[in-house]
């Protein structure tokens, strides 16, 4: 079983599965190539600032677990490729969604059938849900459906290389009956406060009378 993975190693991971699906004339990659496809503006969430040296610290940590190694193609520039295919036995399909996950977090079937499209065309929505449920049904399942988001209809999927997802919770909408007899008690206490300070003041106007009554008798 793999240790949860830092957010670092999670988009090292996500550009080189991408880079080899989408581009593979690029692929491997160099460490520069890396960084930039790491601190890309598109297709990533959140963008990030990665340095070289944050890079080359994450591959330095992948490595040992067998998700990350050095090409032997004899160039000049160390080049590096990903391991996630062969540690978890991914097809290429499996592969896209992984990678699109480790990218931009949890996503819809929906969402997923659309960004993987650049990786791997899903030929429908079923075959895409089918390779879900596959990585869901393992005995060391790699993804996990999160709860249902208020006015969403269908549930996200999230990848989980980091350890549990956090769950986003949103406020309890409030029932609407509550809320109106709320409103209600709130108008009510303003017209009760506006009808005191009416007394107070008529109370004030007659006393003020008075007096001025008394001063002609």
């Amino acid at each position: 079983m793999l240790r949860p993975l830092t957010a670092t190693e999670v988009r090292v991971l996500g550009c080189l599965a991408e880079k080899e699906l989408a581009t593979p004339e690029y692929y491997p990659l160099s460490l520069n190539a890396l960084v930039n496809a790491c601190n890309q503006k598109s297709n990533r969430d959140p963008v990030m600032q990665l340095t070289a040296e944050d890079v080359a610290e994450a591959i330095a940590a992948l490595r040992p677990l067998g998700l990350v190694m050095q090409s032997n193609d004899g160039g000049r520039v160390a080049k590096f490729a990903h391991n996630l295919s062969g540690k978890l036995h991914l097809v290429p399909a499996e592969l896209a969604i992984l990678a699109e996950l480790l990218l931009r977090g949890p996503q819809t079937p929906g969402e997923l059938r659309q960004r993987t499209a650049r990786m791997h065309a899903f030929d429908s929505l079923e075959s895409l849900e089918r390779s879900v449920e596959e990585m869901l049904q393992r005995q060391q399942p790699i993804l996990t459906r999160l709860p249902r988001q208020p006015g969403r209809k269908e549930q996200r999927i999230a990848h989980l290389l980091a350890g549990e997802p956090e769950v986003e919770t949103a406020p309890a909408a409030e029932p609407a009956a509550v809320a109106t007899a709320r409103e209600r008690q709130e108008r009510l206490d303003r017209l009760e406060q506006a009808v005191e300070q009416l007394r107070n003041e008529l109370a004030g106007l007659r006393a003020e009378f008075e007096r001025f009554k008394k001063e002609f008798e």
